[in-house]
């Protein structure tokens, strides 16, 4: 069997690159033979860590070509099918999908975070789209969502595809050398924009905690883009703090967020790398995936980058009683987040069964016409 993947794959994101690393791993463990190509903004990164091919993704040629000989196209995890960061992935992601649609290539929509969907040319899109594709999402809003703009296709809600994560003996060079004493609340934050100084909000709260005598550490998710978000955090910090190298690998920064007592997090996917190593974690939200998420793992949400109502006082006692009662909350993530992690790699079986019925039917229909 051939795939193509399409997704966020080439950008230095950790979260996507990790839903990357899970659905190939989810893949070959129930086809061990399953051919990949992956759209990617970085075909030899992408192919050497991955050990799958992979096209530029922007080259329409070398995309459609990828799909003509594909058996079927893979379109997540993650959220793809949103406008509210960048107005131009709803007319990337649908117009890769619509390619798939014409040469009649069976679609797959795995495991994703639907919306927001602002402006109507992009509901109109979203629905048309995806009449004729088999479809997973990761949470209920955006089960919710599709229905609410018209998707009337059956819509499954499965867990995020790095739940399922098989992982190796997390091992982190970077944490070993630095020693670190006592309790680590380990943070992973993002530039977004906002008239509230969530970034001096947490700044405050890190300072409070790193006197009770806390190691903070910065775990950048986005390379350099998040490296920077972390600095200029840390600078607002009257205490010291550390900032973990933008360039580890998925596996180093999962080891670092699970040998951390806590994780304050904006990222989803610090947030899943914290689930699936079962420390507790406190979010910060800029996006309703990580009100989603939180729910899911019973973790709570201190405040929102937009909202006034919290402040670096408010953010640091939710820490503190988090940690004081981490062991109940480790124990409640292992029974909650275990589930979910067996769950994850279904939905890889879900793809391959349903491409496999997808192809059967095409032979048997391409039979019947040749008789004729």
């Amino acid at each position: 069997m051939k795939v193509v993947l399409s997704g966020y794959y080439g950008f230095d994101n950790v979260g996507d690159e990790a839903i990357l690393y899970s659905i190939i791993q989810a893949l070959r463990d129930n086809e061990p033979g399953i051919e990949i190509t992956v759209l990617s903004n970085n075909p030899p990164f992408t192919e050497k860590t991955y050990n799958v091919k992979a096209v530029d993704r922007w080259s329409m040629l070398a995309v459609c070509k990828a799909l003509i000989a594909s058996d079927g196209l893979i379109s997540g995890g993650g959220s793809l099918l949103q406008d509210e960061t960048k107005l131009r992935s709803i007319p990337y992601y649908t117009g890769v999908i619509q390619f798939a649609n014409l040469i009649r290539k069976p679609v797959f929509i795995y495991a994703q975070g639907i919306g927001p969907l602002h402006h109507p040319f992009s509901r109109a899109v979203v629905k048309k789209v995806l009449r004729k594709t088999e479809i997973t999402v990761r949470d209920q809003a955006s089960k919710k969502l599709l229905e609410r703009i018209g998707v009337q296709n059956p819509i499954k809600i499965v867990p995020d595809p790095v739940l399922g994560l098989k992982l190796a003996e997390q091992i982190s060079t970077w944490w070993e050398k630095q020693a670190f004493t006592g309790s680590v609340v380990t943070v992973s934050v993002r530039d977004w924009p906002s008239s509230a100084d969530y970034k001096h909000k947490m700044a405050e709260a890190l300072d409070i905690l790193a006197q009770e005598g806390k190691q903070i550490v910065f775990v950048p998710m986005h390379g350099k883009h998040d490296e920077k978000a972390s600095k200029e955090t840390a600078e607002k910090m009257k205490e010291k703090s550390y900032i973990a190298p933008y360039d580890a690998s998925i596996e180093e920064k999962i080891a670092i967020i699970g040998k951390s007592d806590l994780l304050v997090g904006m990222r989803l996917h610090a947030l899943i790398f914290s689930s699936i190593t079962y420390t507790p974690f406190i979010a910060i939200s800029y996006d309703p995936k990580i009100e989603a998420f939180a729910e899911i793992a019973g973790q709570p949400v201190a405040g929102h980058v937009m909202d006034e109502g919290w402040n670096g006082s408010s953010l640091s006692q939710a820490i503190r009683a988090a940690l004081q009662n981490k062991g109940a909350e480790s124990a409640h993530l292992k029974e909650t987040i275990g589930c979910l992690q067996r769950e994850a790699s279904n939905t890889a079986q879900k793809a391959i069964q349903y491409f496999e019925r997808e192809v059967k039917g095409n032979k048997i229909g391409e039979g019947s016409l040749k008789k004729r």
